[in-house]
């Protein structure tokens, strides 16, 4: 039997139309009608015709989250499974649905949560870099305050966070074949989200995490865990730590997987996966159409 991962993506991969496609199915109406109730606005009409809003944390993430379930339960429907699971920032929140760790409408007000504090979180700066050297970035980082390495995507590409000042210092030190100021309200996965973080852990409290029936590879310790409080723990860091996706892919073969199905719109996370770790057989699942027999 072939080991497989399921990996979902994150903010970044929403695309206009994404969802759309899947409305014909019964199960899946009724799902976004009870998103709607617990968002009090309509996931599809903002993934139809609201590009500009698609774009903004408060939408994007719930969005993301309620089309990613939604398509993982579709293909789980028909007799497909994870061996192991992991998500991209926001996708962790699918990867620990799918995991069976809590329900989905529980899941469905963490995210909603989550995605008020991240979108009024202000005063921060991310940018992405591309093909730069990475012990240069590392020391410019410990030696520059209020700056972090928010997520370690792949050896050529991560993503820096912090205050203006420090991002842009870090840029100016450090040559990168391509840098890119992100379009995001503040620095997110740096220690700069501390207050959010706190806020968020109120209602993370709140919810019970059952043990994990599958594996699952957190963002901040990309070690496997189907403990339930060890994976609480973990969500609890991740609103202030790093994306550590370099070490998650690094992680697949280690845990004989040999196949990765990435779940959602784009193909970000097989690319990256596909860099870091050839040789493994790659999958997406991205619409209707592409949902397996």
């Amino acid at each position: 039997m072939t080991k497989t991962a399921w990996v979902f993506p994150g903010q970044g991969s929403q695309a206009l139309g994404m969802g759309t496609d899947l409305l014909d199915i019964p199960s899946v109406k009724e799902k976004f009608d009870q998103a709607e109730a617990i968002l009090g606005w309509s996931v599809t009409e903002i993934c139809q015709n609201e590009e500009d809003k698609l774009s903004q944390t408060l939408y994007t993430q719930p969005s993301l989250y309620v089309v990613e379930s939604i398509l993982a339960d579709l293909i789980r429907e028909r007799g497909h499974k994870p061996d192991l699971v992991a998500g991209h920032s926001l996708g962790e929140y699918i990867a620990l649905y799918i995991a069976g760790v809590f329900d989905w409408s529980a899941g469905l007000h963490l995210v909603k949560r989550r995605a008020e504090l991240m979108d009024s979180a202000a005063g921060g700066m991310m940018a992405a870099l591309m093909n730069f050297d990475r012990e240069k970035l590392e020391k410019v980082i410990a030696e520059t305050p209020d700056v972090v390495l928010a997520n370690d995507n792949s050896s050529t590409q991560v993503v820096i966070s912090g205050t203006p000042e420090a991002v842009q210092g870090v840029m100016s030190q450090v040559k990168a074949k391509r840098a890119i100021p992100l379009k995001v309200s503040g620095a997110f996965h740096s220690p700069l989200m501390a207050a959010a973080a706190a806020e968020f852990q109120d209602i993370l409290e709140s919810v019970v995490f059952q043990p994990a029936n599958v594996p699952v590879l957190s963002n901040v310790e990309p070690v496997a865990s189907m403990d339930a409080e060890i994976l609480k723990q973990r969500l609890s860091q991740q609103m202030t730590g790093s994306v550590r996706w370099r070490e998650i892919s690094l992680q697949l073969p280690a845990n004989d997987i040999q196949e990765v199905v990435e779940i959602g719109p784009g193909n970000v996370l097989t690319g990256l996966i596909k860099r870091i770790s050839p040789g493994l057989i790659l999958k997406n699942v991205r619409n209707a159409a592409e949902l397996p027999d």
